[in-house]
């Protein structure tokens, strides 16, 4: 393959994320270099500090792998890939769809480099999304507990949260515009389409447009929460009337009490989140 001489291709994996799956597939995609006479090194926990000798960087794992990946290397200018080696794989599926192994990697090695979106909240970095809310509370409630592939664990958490969840007021500022403060069910702020493994929770976010999709969906019965849940995961909720949809590169979230979120899955907590977008800060051959 054209180009792939004088590559030096750097293996980042989570032995941990998808059960066991992202070592497994790391081998593979180590087999199959060697075959194609690629330079190849795998790089576990813990992660080298620096990536300086690759030209490439093959990411391993799920949205948490790639969500500790851009906070632990801040600033990356190497071209990326991320396979699909964890539980709920999002943003994989947002660049790569329903791609076999072999059509991925033979992507990976001949597809230029594009720029790809990165959000900042407070301090970490984010790539695919954040949720406030229901969301947080779900990401919460799943820390620690070992999930499933696809969103059956996201899906089991929902059911035990959906009815008892209580709605938290905030304010918000998006593009330096206040929204009078009130209470919702869910914030999210999307770079990618889809979270929780198969919720398209922003259905028209492109995460190299330089803005964040933001959904605000109001505070709901929980028998409304259960009515619309279907509709939500299905992506034909953006005309509701009980939600608010815009676009904006930065938003200003506060509340009195302990803001509930999640970034790309993994929880997070502060009274303040200050997100803003990065636009074009990662390079990814897709």
């Amino acid at each position: 393959m054209p180009g792939t001489v004088n590559k030096n291709i750097a293996i980042v994996c989570n032995t941990t994320a998808g059960s066991g799956l992202s070592a497994s597939l790391s081998e593979r995609i180590g087999a199959a270099l060697a075959v194609r006479k690629i330079q190849y090194t795998f790089l576990k926990e813990p992660w080298t500090n620096d990536l300086l000798e690759f030209t490439d960087v093959f990411i391993v794992g799920g949205d948490g792998t790639l969500n500790y990946f851009v906070n632990h290397y801040q600033g990356i200018k190497l071209p990326l890939v991320i396979f699909n080696g964890g539980t709920g794989n999002d943003f994989h599926w947002l660049l790569y769809g329903k791609m076999s192994f072999e059509e991925q990697l033979d992507l990976a090695l001949s597809a230029a480099p594009k720029p790809i979106d990165l959000g900042k909240c407070n301090e970490r970095f984010f790539i695919n999304g954040i949720g406030v809310g229901f969301e947080g509370e779900v990401a919460r409630g799943l820390t620690g507990k070992k999930k499933r592939a696809g969103k059956s664990s996201f899906m089991a958490m929902i059911l035990r949260k959906i009815f008892i969840y209580r709605a938290t007021a905030y304010c918000i500022t998006v593009d330096d515009k206040p929204i009078p403060a009130k209470k919702y069910f869910i914030i999210d702020v999307s770079n990618g389409s889809r979270a929780g493994g198969g919720f398209h929770i922003a259905p028209e976010a492109k995460a190299d447009d330089g803005l964040f999709d933001i959904i605000l969906i109001d505070a709901l019965h929980p028998i409304k929460r259960l009515r619309w849940l279907p509709v939500i995961e299905k992506g034909k909720h953006l005309g509701l009337s009980i939600l608010q949809h815009s676009r904006a590169k930065k938003i200003f979230i506060e509340s009195n009490e302990l803001i509930q979120s999640h970034l790309d899955g993994e929880y997070y907590s502060a009274y303040k989140l200050e997100i803003e977008i990065m636009p074009g800060k990662l390079l990814f051959r897709y």
